[in-house]
């Protein structure tokens, strides 16, 4: 299955990258097994990805925690928390 990741802010500047289109390895069925793999790939991923505590997650522009199933998703989302102002 192909999803599209997108990245934003400070996730989005250590991955180097906006987005890209992956495919989910078996195995892989909830957003905290994505990121887990996710910090697998490279330096700047593994970076990105060092405390996925602080990462929030949306699948198809819905916030999800991380023990939610990726299911037939389209598209997750990666992003810090955010605060107002």
């Amino acid at each position: 299955m192909i999803i599209k990741l997108r990245y934003f802010a400070w996730v989005r500047e250590r991955v180097g990258k906006p987005e890209e289109d992956i495919e989910v390895p078996p195995g892989v069925a909830t957003v905290a097994e994505l990121m887990v793999w996710l910090a697998a790939r490279g330096e700047e991923y593994a970076h990105a990805f060092a405390n996925p505590k602080v990462i929030r997650a949306a699948i198809d522009r819905t916030h999800v925690r991380p023990d939610t199933a990726i299911g037939n998703a389209g598209e997750i989302a990666f992003f810090p928390p955010m605060t107002g102002g």
